[in-house]
């Protein structure tokens, strides 16, 4: 028989809590980081994941939460947390670490901050741009970062001006506090990625000249294909923080560890 994996999330938690039960291996891996990236989507602060009725069948397959972890270092940043009675020593490579039961893990996380997240709903329509740079003046105000205004402005107009003229689906603004920067990021439910070369562009292709824009003001920014759409974000620093033209790009494949809080 194939191998199969279950998963149950509980939101009624701190965080959210996903519990897998199954046999991880490469086939079931797919479920799992789909399954993950889906609750990820959501921008918890963090997401404890309890793998006690998970079993490897093969060393390698741990790899997934390893990919997983790495992936969504910078967006949304969440502290991403296992915990297993038993044979805790299978999950090591997977860089996340490891409970013995969630009531620690709880624990040791603390209290989230809900004011360093906002979110907004917004329609695939004109007008969509402007009520997002609103938000962002007051997420700036509210975070004593007005240095990050303009850059900002610039990254969201992009992206919901993608959707608008792409995608053609509802999407969601979402705005995070991290470290001494923030992260820009919508989220819609077109599969279609924004593609980025860095070279010249068409008019009519898609994200062409937006991602020109991003990259030029965002410290690193990137995306994540969802089991329903994707999500681009991009993150923002001190304008002194910030790399060189095309040092920033990160697809869903490659990203580094952020600044976490």
């Amino acid at each position: 028989m194939p191998s199969e994996v279950r998963h149950l999330v509980d939101a009624d938690q701190t965080y959210p809590l996903v519990r897998l039960t199954g046999v991880l291996d490469a086939q079931t891996g797919t479920h799992v980081r789909s399954a993950l990236l889906d609750v990820l989507a959501g921008r918890p602060e963090a997401v404890v994941v309890d793998v006690g009725g998970l079993r490897v069948s093969e060393p390698a397959a741990v790899g997934v939460l390893r990919d997983l972890h790495r992936d969504t270092a910078d967006w949304p940043a969440a502290h991403l947390v296992l915990c297993t009675a038993h044979d805790a020593g299978a999950w090591q490579g997977s860089g996340w670490p490891v409970w013995p039961n969630t009531t620690e893990a709880f624990a040791a996380l603390g209290t989230p901050d809900a004011e360093r997240r906002l979110s907004l709903g917004l329609d695939p329509v004109l007008g969509a741009a402007r009520r997002s740079r609103e938000l962002i003046t007051e997420a700036c105000a509210r975070w004593e970062r007005p240095e990050l205004a303009g850059p900002a402005c610039i990254v969201v107009t992009e992206m919901v001006n993608n959707v608008v003229a792409h995608a053609h689906t509802p999407m969601i603004v979402l705005l995070g506090a991290h470290g001494e920067g923030m992260s820009v990021a919508v989220r819609d439910h077109s599969a279609s990625v924004p593609a980025f070369t860095g070279a010249p562009v068409a008019p009519s292709s898609y994200g062409g000249r937006g991602m020109l824009l991003i990259d030029s003001v965002a410290t690193r920014w990137g995306n994540l294909v969802l089991g329903e759409g994707k999500v681009v974000w991009a993150l923002l620093t001190e304008e002194e923080e910030a790399p060189q033209h095309g040092a920033g790009h990160h697809t869903s494949a490659g990203m580094v560890d952020p600044a976490r809080g």
